[in-house]
This record gives C-alpha cells, structure tokens and sequence, in this order.
C-alpha cells in the first residue's frame, strides 16, 4: 500500500484552480495533474504492509493538533529551479499551524519506523511535472500576460481536518479522518 497524510482542497478553490490550469494548458505539452486530487500534503509515507495500516490509522488519531488551519493559495513557482523545471507549483501558506501539523505527522509516523524527511517541509499543490525538456515559452508568456496585482491568489479555507489516502493506480482513497477543530 502506497499511503501519504493530506489536507483535503474545497471544490470551490479546485475550481478556480481549473480555470487557471485551463488556460495554460494549451501551451505546454508537460504531465498536468488532475485537479480534483489535488491536496496539501503533510507526510508521504510511500510503501505500508496493509497488515499494519491500523498502527498508522492509530497513530495519526494520537496526533497533538492544535485546532483547526487557515489556508491560503496563493502565488506560483518551479521545482527545483524556473531554468530546469520538474514540478510547477501552486503556494501554500498555512503558517506555524500548517508546519506544526507536518511536524506532529512526520513524528507520529517516525514511530512506527517510517523513515523522516531529509528536507524542509515546503507546502504546495503540484500543478504539473515536466519529465523531460519541452519548450515552456508560451507558458511563461500566458503566466505573464496576467494583471501584475493578481498575486496568483487562488483563496483561502479553513481546514478542521486532515486524511490518510492510498495511492493506487492513479487514484487516491481516503482510508481515515482526523480532526484538527479538538
């Protein structure tokens, strides 16, 4: 089983999303992501014996969480770099709540021999992946050509709960729900 904890997306901000994506799309032949599994992810977990999901399951219950999120979308960025892009990006900011709930996920999970991220959490929705070097022109000049105060602000949301998924051929199934509004 292919697990990861995540923060779900309302419909409403999905949408907006999909208005943006669609203009793009055109130009750029990239792995543009489905926008309705879009999520905000707090801990990829990879590979999990479906024998002991129930320890994760438990061990996400016994999560300290603070209470519920604010979430805003907003802005746009490349990894690793705008020059050799891998991933194109929509920006999370959920502030010390957002980070102090990838922190209590990422050490909730540690316990049960799920190996910790080497690298900082940085929060985003992944909007596309680029596989291999195909000419992005058209997509910068699309990206520039709109008003210089959007700010690329998709919205924001409150979010008073996060999930375990399974990731299987090319679905994402919630398998449990959690809190954050204790």
């Amino acid at each position: 089983m292919r697990l990861f904890v995540a923060i779900d997306i309302p419909a409403e901000m999905k949408d907006a999303l999909r208005y943006f994506v669609d203009r793009l799309r055109p130009t750029a032949k990239i792995g543009w992501s489905p926008l309705d599994h879009l999520h905000v992810t707090t801990k990829f977990i990879g590979d999990w014996p479906e024998p002991r999901l129930d320890e994760i399951k438990r061990a996400l219950t016994l999560t300290p969480v603070k209470g519920a999120i604010d979430i805003t979308v907003k802005g746009l960025g490349w990894f690793p770099n705008p020059r050799q892009p891998r991933v194109f990006w929509a920006g999370i900011k959920g502030g010390d709540p957002l980070h102090s709930l990838a922190e209590a996920t990422e050490q909730a999970v540690a316990r049960l021999g799920v190996p910790v991220e080497e690298r900082a959490y940085a929060p985003h929705l992944t909007l596309a992946r680029i596989r291999e070097a195909v000419p992005l022109e058209r997509l910068h000049q699309t990206i520039e050509s709109f008003p210089a105060g959007c700010g690329f602000d998709f919205g924001c949301f409150r979010a008073t709960q996060f999930f375990l998924y399974l990731s299987a051929g090319g679905k994402y199934t919630q398998l449990a729900g959690f809190p954050l509004d204790q």
